[in-house]
């Protein structure tokens, strides 16, 4: 008897003690309606906890850079950096993501789901020891590729939860990925606050260890067991961890094996196939199927105006962004608090709601209030600012040489425009300034013009609070629906290794994005910056309107047929 028969039969016998389980079944697809108990689903919502405690570190790479910048460039630190080094070191983690996402397909394929999740926390132990103990700011470059690089091996914590959640779970486990992400965002701004990065090094060096151990007592995925390995006795064992209740681990157990056929597609004449042209041939032949390409292509888009929002670049260089906003220190320091604060309740509520409320609907909310702060923010500070210097500039230009200390006769002439005036006076009494930003001009306006310096406390205020609006919405769906789309949309059979060159597609755009954004302020003043923000935002909404499809509730076969169908109606 073979190893599917046992499970099926064990199965059955196991029917017949579970008649007083209330589960709503199905008949016309043989599969649980969404109707699961708490009591039944506390394990794999455990087990989910603890893959997702992996990527904690990215998100703390992430935010570590905002504390870690500041600190270096204090006069007392041993090692010193510049403007450029400091790109690098806020960048470097980004560069490093793909190859270790690209790495992870293959290996998880290949070694199990589990297993490289318990490998992917050793990198970073490597790294925090790195941090711990550097020397020098080439320590640091080290530390952090080999950050980046761990990473991206974290991929395989999506896979994972992907293929052990209910479906009626799904959406809201799969969302904690980025509620994981967003804690470590928050402990690292908190750390931050009162440590110095080398003690943080070694807490998350602790932190590390502990997800380490605890790996070790979640169970392998059913779905590769099946998929891969055809360890139906395995996947079995599996499910029953998983569920308590045998019946619902045996209707799991037929999705498992219905995905397999679905996917595959094997036949005995198939598997015995001798050629391996004739298999290389049909395993390249996977990812011409609607069912691949197109989810790809949905995905990379997505990803694609998920960089492009700036939302990641406020998380790596949050001080410096609102210091450029309010001008304060300790406003910088505070705000960064703030952002980890927002993001990680949001992520929660957006975890939360996932059960209720579709992804299209949570991207659309998301894109639609990143469009509104953005253009908000852009305009408050570019009307704001023009109305100050206009405000200032109605002035004569014997009031500003006396108030300012400004000699007009020493500008160039472009920022000088004639005044109308039939007295007689010097050159440079008949002409004043062009409608300027007086901050590019040096003058500390604020301080002899008291109505100035209320305009500009007021509009710093509105800028921040909308720029912390602006995280808050793209905690709803911008930064976290998008990676748990890899473990929805994607088939099993290629989850692994697309997943991994969608990731890798992902960091490598955050890694242009993060190290171009220092020198971008310089050209690029923030109000324009926001208003160009606002217009890709808008992009996006189109583009996630025309061809995001929703997931919520629906199993891995359910969502392949849609894009089946979808090519069976446009062919008609």
């Amino acid at each position: 008897m073979s190893k599917g028969e046992d499970v099926e039969d064990f199965a059955a016998n196991e029917t017949d003690k579970l008649k007083e389980n209330v589960i709503s079944i199905d008949e016309s697809n043989d599969k649980e309606a969404l109707v699961l108990p708490w009591r039944d689903s506390v394990k794999q919502i455990i087990a989910c906890c603890i893959a997702h405690t992996l990527v904690i570190q990215p998100g703390i790479n992430m935010a570590f850079s905002a504390v870690l910048l500041p600190q270096l460039q204090e006069s007392g630190s041993n090692i010193e950096i510049d403007k450029s080094q400091a790109s690098w070191i806020a960048s470097i983690v980004a560069i490093a993501l793909p190859i270790g996402s690209l790495s992870i397909g293959p290996m998880m394929d290949r070694f199990g789901r589990k297993k490289m999740c318990i490998l992917a926390t050793l990198p970073f132990l490597v790294s925090w020891a790195l941090h711990a103990f550097a020397t020098d700011v080439w320590c640091i470059y080290i530390a952090r590729i080999i950050a980046g690089f761990s990473g991206g091996l974290t991929t395989v914590a999506l896979v994972y939860v992907s293929e052990i959640a209910h479906p009626k779970y799904r959406p809201m486990l799969l969302s904690l990925n980025s509620v994981f992400v967003t804690f470590g965002i928050l402990l690292t701004c908190v750390l931050g606050f009162w440590f110095d990065w080398r003690l943080m090094s070694k807490i998350f060096f602790c932190l590390v260890l502990f997800t380490t151990f605890a790996l070790f007592w979640i169970p392998e995925s059913p779905y590769w067991l099946v998929v891969f390995k055809n360890d139906t006795l395995g996947s079995a064992r599996s499910l029953k961890w998983i569920y308590s209740n045998n019946l619902i681990a045996e209707n799991a157990y037929k999705r498992v094996l219905e995905s397999r056929h679905q996917i595959t597609g094997k036949t005995k004449d198939e598997t015995s196939e001798k050629s391996q042209l004739l298999r290389i041939k049909k395993n390249f032949n996977i990812y011409k199927e609607p069912i691949v390409w197109k989810p790809l292509l949905i995905l990379l888009i997505i990803f694609l105006f998920q960089q492009l929002s700036g939302a990641y670049v406020i998380v790596f260089y949050a001080v410096e962004v609102f210091r450029g906003i309010s001008n304060s220190t300790m406003d910088g320091f505070g705000a960064l608090v703030l952002l980890g604060t927002i993001r990680f309740v949001t992520s929660i509520i957006s975890s939360l709601i996932s059960r209720k409320v579709g992804r299209r609907k949570l991207m659309f909310f998301s894109a639609f209030g990143m469009i509104v702060t953005s253009f908000g923010c852009g305009f408050n500070m570019y009307f704001s600012q023009n109305f100050q210097s206009n405000s200032i500039l109605k002035s004569d230009s014997s009031v500003l040489s006396r108030n300012v200390g400004l000699n007009l006769s020493s500008l160039p002439p472009e920022l000088l425009v004639p005044v109308n005036t039939t007295t007689s006076s010097s050159d440079a009494d008949l002409h004043t300034l062009s409608p300027f930003p007086l901050h590019l001009l040096g003058l500390n306006v604020t301080a002899n013009y008291p109505e100035a310096s209320k305009l500009t406390e007021s509009t710093n205020k509105m800028s921040l609070f909308l720029v912390l609006g602006y995280v808050c919405f793209s905690s709803f769906g911008y930064l976290v629906i998008p990676w748990t789309l890899i473990g929805e949309l994607l088939p099993v059979k290629v989850r692994g290794k697309l997943g991994g060159v969608i990731v890798s597609v992902a960091y490598i755009l955050m890694f242009g994005v993060v190290k171009i954004f220092p020198f971008l302020m310089e050209s690029v003043t923030m109000d324009h910056l926001f208003i160009i923000l606002g217009l890709i935002n808008t992009l996006g909404l189109v583009f996630l309107y025309i061809w995001l499809p929703e997931t919520l509730g629906k199993t891995f076969e359910e969502i392949s047929e849609k894009f089946e169908h979808q090519k069976s109606t446009r062919a008609s």
